[in-house]
């Protein structure tokens, strides 16, 4: 790492001062790049897995991957209570509670997610076989959860790390956290996965290591350069347990409604044979980079939110979300446009044929309408959990999840087959989305008029 480890001056809360559009655009653009490389990452191993030429595999790696989205979920929860209790202190010039509710929040989040991780850890098999694995995809899903499943501690730690670096505003040192762990695994993941022949169990070995990574390269950013983290003990622990867990818990429930979801499309994809799941997880993959500053968006914005939140800047709320509603909208416009024109050459990268390729094909031309409702969603629910106002984040996410989706895909499914489960997340996207944009605007101007 090239930075010293002596602490640069900086303001104590840089949010609240200077263009709310500069802060969001910085801040996404160097979450993304982060984000980008994990998620490149991800779709490289998945890319790896099927050049092994057995759809099976790559069917597997998307049944896990949809069982790890729930742990994962689990730490991006918590990793979002402890950021805002952070942020909040040192937007209200109270930088040595920040570092003690840090201290606080790194041992909740390594806790809890490591318990649930070997909770799930031993029924993994069940978990995979509710969403709908069978055969060889079964054994492909479980050797890469039986892997990654333990460590699952270690990628709370990371990220709740990288949070507490967003909270401080150095959005750089947030994005070395999963870049560094992107680039190790970047060049490993073909070593183990094509060069040792290790398939499904070198991606899964790779990803351990990046987790790692995070860690280390975190607590450097954090601790080192930053001194943002106290010494935890176990009266603050303790005490500062509801603080936190009172943005974490909603944040977790809301989190929690995505895995659902996507389980349930996943499932629905099932019925139709494992070359429809293997174009699911393609799609995921594909998504997920193509998306990527949308899931970056809703992480870094939230900081920005709740600093002005505790130095009571409400016009600055209410502007903070409006440049992410528009950011989403001509983002997500954008790269839809460029996945339509980019189809042919997906379908090719990933050796899809069939029904596969049609599927994917599909996606590219329509289904990723739903994500312009999407990161309305993602920014209206960031403004939910940094204002307390976190249940509306859950019920909206819930609500997607069940309503929005269960109906919607169902019914897609039966009348238009593989296509209708795509066409239903869209659906229930845009229904909820629009609904959760009115809501936000609604909070904060309730609280300026209030709190004012």
């Amino acid at each position: 790492m090239p930075e010293s480890a002596a602490p640069r001056p900086r303001p104590p809360a840089v949010f609240t001062q200077g263009s709310l559009a500069r802060h969001v655009l910085v801040m996404t653009s160097t979450g993304s790049i982060g984000l980008m490389a994990v998620f490149v990452v991800d779709l490289l191993s998945l890319i790896y897995v099927s050049w092994l030429g057995d759809p099976a595999l790559t069917a597997g790696v998307g049944f896990a991957s949809q069982a790890l989205f729930f742990v994962i979920s689990v730490n991006i929860g918590l990793s979002i209570g402890v950021t805002a209790v952070m942020a909040r202190a040192i937007g209200a010039h109270e930088r040595s509670r920040a570092q003690r509710l840090a201290g606080s929040g790194l041992t909740h989040s390594f806790v809890i997610s490591g318990v649930l991780g070997l909770l799930l850890f031993f029924v993994r098999r069940p978990a995979l076989e509710l969403l709908g694995a069978a055969g060889a995809a079964l054994e492909a899903g479980d050797i890469y959860l039986a892997w990654t499943l333990p460590t699952n501690g270690l990628m709370a730690l990371g990220m709740v790390l990288s949070g507490a670096l967003r909270a401080v505003g150095d959005a750089r040192r947030s994005m070395y956290v999963t870049l560094f762990g992107a680039i190790v695994t970047a060049v490993i993941d073909p070593l183990l996965i094509i060069g040792l022949r290790m398939g499904v169990e070198g991606a899964a070995i790779a990803a351990v290591i990046s987790r790692f990574v995070w860690v280390g390269v975190g607590f450097w950013g954090a601790v080192r350069v930053h001194g943002l983290v106290g010494r935890p003990d176990r009266k603050s622990v303790m005490g500062d347990l509801p603080a936190v867990m009172k943005i974490a818990l909603p944040a977790i429930l809301t989190n929690l409604a995505a895995p659902i979801a996507n389980g349930y499309g996943v499932r629905a994809m099932a019925t139709f044979g494992e070359a429809a799941v293997a174009a699911n997880a393609i799609i995921d993959r594909v998504a997920s980079v193509a998306f990527v500053a949308l899931f970056a968006m809703s992480g870094v914005v939230g900081p920005i939110i709740a600093q002005n939140y505790g130095a009571k800047l409400y016009p600055r709320v209410r502007d903070t979300l409006t440049t992410c509603f528009v950011f989403a909208a001509a983002y997500s416009m954008a790269v839809w446009l460029l996945l339509f024109l980019s189809a042919s050459g997906i379908v090719w990268l990933f050796g899809a044929k069939d029904e596969t390729a049609r599927l994917v094909y599909f996606f590219c031309d329509y289904g990723a309408l739903a994500w312009v409702f999407l990161g309305c969603l993602f920014s209206a629910n960031a403004a939910f959990n940094n204002l307390d106002f976190a249940f509306l984040s859950t019920l909206f996410n819930w609500g997607r999840a069940t309503l929005g989706t269960i109906p919607f895909v169902t019914l897609g499914a039966y009348y238009l087959g593989a296509e209708g489960v795509l066409l239903g997340v869209i659906g229930g996207a845009a229904v909820f989305g629009s609904a959760s944009i009115i809501s936000a605007y609604m909070i904060v101007g309730r609280i300026a008029r209030t709190k004012a």
